[in-house]
Protein backbone atom coordinates (compact mmCIF):
# COMPACT_ATOMS: atom_id res chain seq x y z
CA UNK A 1 0.00 0.00 0.00
CA UNK A 2 1.30 3.35 -0.98
CA UNK A 3 0.41 6.61 0.47
CA UNK A 4 -2.83 5.43 2.33
CA UNK A 5 -4.36 3.90 -1.04
CA UNK A 6 -4.59 0.21 -1.75
CA UNK A 7 -6.95 -2.14 -2.04
CA UNK A 8 -9.01 -3.94 0.94
CA UNK A 9 -9.90 -7.47 1.50
CA UNK A 10 -12.80 -6.88 -0.89
CA UNK A 11 -11.24 -5.15 -3.44
CA UNK A 12 -12.53 -1.63 -2.58
CA UNK A 13 -10.14 1.62 -2.73
CA UNK A 14 -9.06 2.07 1.01
CA UNK A 15 -9.46 6.24 1.99
CA UNK A 16 -6.08 8.04 0.91
CA UNK A 17 -4.55 10.10 3.77
CA UNK A 18 -5.96 13.15 2.45
CA UNK A 19 -9.31 12.51 3.19
CA UNK A 20 -8.57 10.51 6.04
CA UNK A 21 -7.05 13.90 7.68
CA UNK A 22 -9.81 15.76 6.33
CA UNK A 23 -12.36 13.58 8.30
CA UNK A 24 -10.56 14.01 11.15
CA UNK A 25 -10.49 17.96 10.72
CA UNK A 26 -14.13 17.76 10.50
CA UNK A 27 -14.27 15.25 14.00
CA UNK A 28 -11.85 17.65 15.63
CA UNK A 29 -14.17 20.30 15.25
CA UNK A 30 -17.01 18.90 15.86
CA UNK A 31 -15.87 16.94 19.44
CA UNK A 32 -14.73 19.83 21.65
CA UNK A 33 -16.99 22.66 19.87
CA UNK A 34 -20.10 21.45 20.62
CA UNK A 35 -19.44 21.67 24.14
CA UNK A 36 -17.49 25.39 23.92
CA UNK A 37 -20.64 26.36 22.09
CA UNK A 38 -23.22 24.73 24.73
CA UNK A 39 -20.66 26.75 26.98
CA UNK A 40 -20.65 30.26 24.88
CA UNK A 41 -24.45 29.76 24.75
CA UNK A 42 -25.23 29.26 28.37
CA UNK A 43 -22.37 31.69 30.15
CA UNK A 44 -22.02 34.72 27.14
CA UNK A 45 -18.22 33.54 27.18
CA UNK A 46 -17.65 33.32 23.17
CA UNK A 47 -15.56 30.45 22.29
CA UNK A 48 -14.60 30.94 25.85
CA UNK A 49 -12.29 34.03 25.13
CA UNK A 50 -14.71 36.92 25.90
CA UNK A 51 -14.05 35.68 29.77
CA UNK A 52 -10.45 35.24 29.65
CA UNK A 53 -10.28 35.41 33.41
CA UNK A 54 -13.36 32.77 33.51
CA UNK A 55 -11.83 30.93 31.55
CA UNK A 56 -8.21 30.32 32.87
CA UNK A 57 -10.01 29.95 36.38
CA UNK A 58 -11.78 26.96 35.34
CA UNK A 59 -8.96 25.81 32.95
CA UNK A 60 -7.26 26.04 36.52
CA UNK A 61 -9.73 24.81 38.84
CA UNK A 62 -8.13 21.92 40.27
CA UNK A 63 -4.78 19.51 39.81
CA UNK A 64 -6.54 17.00 37.32
CA UNK A 65 -7.57 19.76 34.85
CA UNK A 66 -4.20 21.82 35.50
CA UNK A 67 -2.56 18.91 34.28
CA UNK A 68 -4.25 18.73 30.99
CA UNK A 69 -4.30 22.65 30.13
CA UNK A 70 -0.43 22.79 30.45
CA UNK A 71 -0.47 18.85 27.97
CA UNK A 72 -2.70 21.07 25.24
CA UNK A 73 -0.29 23.95 25.55
CA UNK A 74 2.70 22.19 25.48
CA UNK A 75 1.62 20.41 22.40
CA UNK A 76 0.30 23.64 21.00
CA UNK A 77 3.43 24.91 20.82
CA UNK A 78 5.08 21.54 19.75
CA UNK A 79 3.01 22.21 17.13
CA UNK A 80 3.26 25.61 15.89
CA UNK A 81 7.43 24.47 16.20
CA UNK A 82 6.69 21.22 14.53
CA UNK A 83 4.53 22.74 11.25
CA UNK A 84 6.55 26.05 11.36
CA UNK A 85 9.88 23.05 10.51
CA UNK A 86 7.49 21.16 8.52
CA UNK A 87 6.22 23.91 6.29
CA UNK A 88 10.05 25.27 5.14
CA UNK A 89 10.50 21.41 4.04
CA UNK A 90 7.43 20.55 2.23
CA UNK A 91 6.50 24.33 1.59
CA UNK A 92 3.01 23.11 2.37
CA UNK A 93 0.71 25.96 0.83
CA UNK A 94 -1.87 27.21 3.05
CA UNK A 95 -0.33 25.97 6.27
CA UNK A 96 -0.59 29.98 7.74
CA UNK A 97 -3.88 29.13 8.30
CA UNK A 98 -3.75 26.08 10.55
CA UNK A 99 -1.73 28.07 13.91
CA UNK A 100 -5.22 31.04 14.11
CA UNK A 101 -7.26 27.94 13.47
CA UNK A 102 -5.51 26.22 16.32
CA UNK A 103 -5.89 29.47 18.38
CA UNK A 104 -9.33 29.83 17.49
CA UNK A 105 -10.92 26.59 17.39
CA UNK A 106 -8.34 23.84 19.29
CA UNK A 107 -5.46 21.79 18.21
CA UNK A 108 -7.64 19.29 17.59
CA UNK A 109 -8.89 21.23 14.14
CA UNK A 110 -5.44 22.78 13.56
CA UNK A 111 -3.22 19.99 13.58
CA UNK A 112 -5.35 17.14 11.45
CA UNK A 113 -5.92 20.52 9.00
CA UNK A 114 -1.78 21.18 8.69
CA UNK A 115 -2.24 17.25 7.98
CA UNK A 116 -4.85 17.64 5.06
CA UNK A 117 -3.14 20.84 3.60
CA UNK A 118 0.48 18.80 3.48
CA UNK A 119 -0.88 15.95 2.34
CA UNK A 120 -2.84 17.87 -0.80
CA UNK A 121 0.73 19.81 -1.55
CA UNK A 122 2.47 16.25 -1.77
CA UNK A 123 -0.69 15.12 -4.25
CA UNK A 124 -0.28 18.57 -6.51
CA UNK A 125 3.24 18.23 -6.74
CA UNK A 126 3.03 14.43 -7.41
CA UNK A 127 1.64 15.49 -10.43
Amino acid sequence: MRDGVGADSFGKKAMNKQSIYLMLTVIGFLAPNVLVAIESFETGNLLLYADPVATFSDMFANRISTIFAIDLFAMVFIFFVWSYLDQREHRTKGWGWTWPVTMLLGLSTGFPLYLYLRERQKAAQSK
